[in-house]
């Protein structure tokens, strides 16, 4: 589990998701909005919608809320126009950091962004320059409570997931993400419960911070998804459970 998946993990647990419920569903609404203006409003035709709708509702959204995002993005309300864009740069201690950005208005946001990194003892950087040093994974979390963690992993390993992965408070499966929708259905079919399901960004390789180093990691990843317009936050930094404890 890389650093910033246990970071991520320690704020949720302590509520900060939570406290900022609001900021969340802007976000889960804005890329409700852009999937449905993409891909059309039928889930079941359309997986980054499907994979959205299913990220709002582990975030506990009303059913009104993701009807009304995808409303706009199939053109039923206010025109809705976002931009996807990845941004790139190094945090400290020489850490790589990769942001997934929807936005409206591409001067404003890269000039947050940048602010944010410099503040934060870090440095925005050209496109390609860490992105390398990063994999597109897909992970489906089950609760690990009354899960049987040998029979997970044969289910997973034979529907074609790459690996099981033990945490805190999930089972991971980890596998591509095209395959996210099979392995998501034959898990499902075999019983399991599944919590959450996201593709995301995971280093390759880890950067082990320590002292100010490490916190000032933490306070950069935290800044830069305060940030509207980023959807996602990734870093390769490796930092110890104790010191994002302390942080959070």
């Amino acid at each position: 589990m890389s650093g910033h998946s246990k970071w991520s993990t320690i704020k949720r647990k302590k509520g900060a998701a939570d406290a900022k419920r609001g900021k969340v569903f802007t976000k889960l609404i804005r890329e409700i909005a852009t999937a449905a203006k993409m891909g059309g409003g039928d889930p079941d035709a359309n997986p980054r919608l499907r994979l959205a709708m299913d990220k709002a509702r582990s975030a506990n959204m009303p059913k009104d809320n993701i009807q009304r995002a995808i409303q706009k993005g199939i053109g039923g309300g206010e025109e809705v126009t976002y931009e996807e864009v990845i941004y790139e740069g190094y945090g400290p201690g020489g850490t790589a950091v990769l942001v997934e950005v929807l936005t409206d208005n591409r001067k404003r946001t890269v000039s947050e962004v940048r602010h944010v990194f410099t503040k934060n003892g870090g440095n925005l950087g050209s496109t390609g320059c860490v992105a390398y040093l990063f994999e597109k994974k897909s992970i489906i979390s089950i609760p690990p409570e009354g899960t049987d963690l040998d029979a997970l992993l044969e289910a997973a390993l034979e529907a074609g997931a790459l690996d099981v992965l033990e945490n805190d408070d999930s089972l991971d499966v980890v596998t591509t993400p095209s395959e996210l929708d099979a392995v998501k259905a034959a898990l499902v079919g075999s019983g399991f419960e599944v919590s959450s399901a996201s593709i995301r960004m995971e280093p390759i390789t880890l950067v082990r911070l320590e002292g100010r180093d490490a916190e000032s990691m933490l306070r950069l990843a935290d800044a830069l998804d305060d940030l509207d317009d980023i959807q996602a936050v990734y870093a390769n930094f490796d930092i110890s459970e104790e010191a994002m404890a302390n942080f959070a």
